[in-house]
């Protein structure tokens, strides 16, 4: 049985007349890398800031854990760790120090978590060298370590990636990949940027404008981005015989309005349509399609640029 750590039901946001989030239902499982994907103003710090307590919502529940007393979430929330926005980082400090600082704040027992902290995000070396001294990739790493020193249990991160170099980038990736694989640990992040998530995520939640447009997972994903022939014939069974018996490949799927997909010959488009002209099927439609994954979403949307 799955174990859910996050669920929403019909939760909405607004400020004034205005609806920052509407109606999101989302369903996060234990060991999920959830993405959250949307252009910025979107909705999704918002969301993220509901979730962790930072705001409270105009009405709809939030389940975590799966707890949906309202009484019971916050504590429930204290089993996450977040970054929301810049992480508050003293900056005439050491790493070491601030961590000490959130430690106190949040009364871990020990100092041990801490030079573990350091350890697991890179940051052992640093010394004494003070905040303000260091690389955005270091801050950043910072801010990962004061949201892991309580070791959460759930992650929570809103555009973590913003203002990192390639480098830093693919560090952060996989450190998360690496938290996520050895630790167990569940993570909500949020981008603007499908491609940077892809190569992240196990799910994917789609947002604009305050509405979840879609949840899928990353292999659905893939297939939908997935380049094909897309065929239309007058007779769709026949179609897909011709395929099997005379193309010699299964290597296709017949949808629900009788459109076959096939995921092969794409460089012998001629090949397919005098197969199905020679047995006497009528092409209705043949063309190759698929998505880039950044087509892919701006079609979702509804063609408006997300960079």
């Amino acid at each position: 049985m799955n174990e859910y750590i996050l669920k929403t039901n019909q939760l909405s946001k607004k400020y004034r007349s205005n609806f920052a989030i509407e109606n999101i239902n989302v369903t996060i499982k234990k060991g999920d890398i959830y993405g959250l994907i949307g252009q910025n103003g979107a909705g999704k710090s918002t969301m993220l800031r509901l979730v962790t307590g930072l705001a409270f919502p105009s009405s709809g529940a939030i389940e975590l854990f799966g707890d949906d007393n309202p009484k019971q979430l916050t504590e429930s929330q204290k089993r996450m760790g977040a970054i929301i926005e810049s992480p508050a980082l003293f900056t005439n400090m050491n790493a070491y120090e601030n961590l000490e600082v959130q430690r106190l704040q949040k009364g871990i027992p020990g100092k041990d978590c801490i030079k573990n902290t350091l350890e697991l995000v890179g940051l052992k070396d640093a010394g004494k060298k003070k905040v303000k001294d260091f690389s955005l990739g270091m801050k950043q790493r910072l801010g990962l370590g004061l949201a892991l020193l309580s070791d959460p249990e759930f992650l929570i991160l809103d555009e973590p990636t913003n203002g990192l170099d390639p480098m830093g980038i693919v560090e952060l990736r996989e450190l998360i990949k690496k938290l996520n694989r050895e630790k167990g640990l569940t993570v909500l992040i949020s981008s603007h940027i499908l491609s940077e998530l892809h190569q992240l995520a196990t799910h994917f939640g789609i947002i604009h404008k305050g509405k979840l447009l879609e949840e899928l997972s990353s292999k659905e994903l893939d297939e939908k981005c997935k380049q094909h022939l897309r065929i239309k014939v007058d007779d769709s069974s026949k179609g897909a015989t011709v395929l099997e018996r005379y193309l010699s490949t299964t290597n296709f799927e017949v949808m629900q309005d009788g459109t076959i997909k096939l995921y092969n010959y794409l460089d012998d488009v001629r090949i397919v349509s005098r197969a199905l002209t020679d047995y006497g099927l009528i092409i209705e439609h043949l063309s190759q399609n698929g998505d880039s994954l950044e087509s892919y979403f701006s079609k979702l949307i509804g063609g408006v640029d997300h960079d």
